[in-house]
């Protein structure tokens, strides 16, 4: 009876022999080393041992070295006495000098340029691969990883002559990204006899009070959608001259869509504060947010006399809703004990039905700006008032209402503007050529190219700048 914790030596023999067959007759017995039994296993499935078997003849390394001395601890490659089962018929090896049941380690050949890498794919992982080393990227199924390059050969082995280009291959899970050439660095463009005076990017930052952060106005605003044939683009910037003495901007924009489907209104509206007013920025944040909320609520109303094309409904309901803005700026006005011309805006605003079988376009609002139009390659002026032509000698808003409202074709860009850019297209007629080349059969730029077409500068103009394009397709 053996002690508790031995085991029959038989019995294990025994073990060994059903699961692998009989041993062979003129080698070592099943039970010899633990490595032979791993290595008589893989062999009986169609596989080499992992890390001590023998080499394919094809993969194994020419023999360069000097031959290693007994116990150097070198990789001499196979024994050639071994059979191919993995045992040797001339006993155990000589530089084995552990104990009969101790698992030997060994390092494999390397691979030649034409055998399959150890971390290529090749075809389903056998049930008893090997584990996965620990160089293998994690999160990988077993058999995947990136394939390692084939080693180099020393330069005096090299050929001479150029080196062949070598093939494309997918970059390495885990490598470092890719770094794509980025474009030359380009300012923005100028029309006219020289650049402008101003640096053409922001420098200075507006004065902030702790107290009243939400005035807080940011230097650029863009905004963009597409319903139907309608294809929108908005851009606001700082003026340069703004942006030099960290002054903020004095130009507005709101986009809003009220209700769905075709029967929603889309609305534009863009405003701008008085030039020497230390609350411009903020008169005209209300006017448009004013006017906005004034058109939501009576969308439903709108958009019935806009399918009717009901003019003179749709001129004097805009009116109303216009004056009763203008009624609350002087009133917030009054209510900051500021002179009720400090606190207002111009306000310019375009109301577009998202319908695509209604074309009718509306423009209304109150002071200075522009509205234009490119049709057929031709830059023109729709603007229904200018400065020039109408004195403005009374508050009252009834007095500088303007409306207009016109029908849309295929390929028609619809462009509202505050001064700051109206100025320029009356002022410089490069401008206008540039925009319509831009603007016109090329169709809506992306957001990116819309703000850089903005602002194109015009030396001598300095001010904010704020464009609404609407293209019909």
């Amino acid at each position: 009876m053996s002690q508790q914790g031995e085991t029959d030596r038989r019995q294990e023999d025994e073990w060994w022999r059903q699961l692998y067959g009989q041993p062979d007759p003129g080698g070592r017995e099943p039970g010899d080393t633990l490595d032979d039994r791993y290595s008589s296993a893989l062999t009986a499935l169609g596989e080499e041992a992992d890390g001590g078997g023998t080499v394919p003849a094809q993969a194994a390394p020419q023999d360069t070295a000097p031959p290693a001395a007994p116990g150097d601890g070198r990789y001499t490659g196979a024994d050639p006495a071994r059979a191919p089962g993995g045992r040797s018929g001339a006993g155990p090896d000589k530089d084995d000098a552990g104990p009969p049941d101790t698992l030997r380690l060994r390092r494999p050949a390397p691979p030649s340029a034409t055998a399959p890498r150890p971390w290529q794919y090749q075809g389903p992982p056998h049930p008893q691969a090997a584990p996965r080393p620990a160089s293998e990227p994690p999160g990988l199924p077993p058999g995947w990883a990136p394939a390692e390059p084939a080693p180099e050969s020393p330069p005096s082995e090299a050929p001479p002559g150029p080196p062949a280009p070598a093939a494309p291959a997918a970059p390495a899970v885990g490598s470092a990204p890719t770094v794509l050439p980025q474009p030359p660095l380009t300012e923005v463009a100028y029309v006219g006899d020289g650049p402008p005076t101003y640096d053409p990017e922001p420098t200075a930052w507006p004065a902030a009070d702790p107290d009243g952060l939400d005035d807080l106005v940011p230097d650029t605003e863009l905004d963009g959608a597409r319903y139907g044939l309608l294809t929108v683009r908005t851009a606001s910037v700082r003026g340069d001259s703004a942006r030099y003495r960290g002054e903020p901007r004095r130009d507005a924009v709101l986009t809003a869509r009220f209700g769905g489907g075709d029967d929603a209104l889309l609305l534009i509206a863009v405003a701008t504060g008085p030039r020497t007013s230390d609350t411009a920025h903020r008169a005209a944040r209300d006017a448009c947010t004013w006017m906005a909320a004034a058109v939501g609520r009576s969308q439903a109303r709108l958009s019935e006399d806009i399918r009717a094309s009901r003019r003179g409904s749709l001129k004097s309901g805009l009116h109303r809703l216009t004056d009763r803005c203008y009624g609350r700026l002087r009133a917030r006005g009054e209510d900051l004990g500021l002179d009720p011309a400090d606190y207002s805006a111009t306000l310019r605003c375009l109301l577009l039905p998202a319908d695509p079988d209604c074309r009718i376009r509306l423009f209304f609002g109150v002071g200075d700006g522009g509205l234009y139009r490119i049709r057929g390659g031709e830059w023109q002026d729709l603007d229904p008032w200018r400065p020039d032509e109408h004195a403005e000698t009374e508050d009252s808003p009834a007095v500088r209402f303007r409306f207009r409202a016109s029908v849309a074709r295929s390929g028609d860009t619809l462009l509202l503007c505050s001064g700051g850019l109206a100025g320029p297209l009356r002022g410089e007629p490069a401008l206008a050529a540039r925009l319509t080349q831009r603007w016109g059969a090329a169709g809506p730029p992306g957001l990116p190219a819309f703000l850089g077409d903005t602002q194109t500068r015009v030396k001598g103009y300095a001010d904010d700048r704020t464009a609404v394009a609407v293209w019909d397709a």
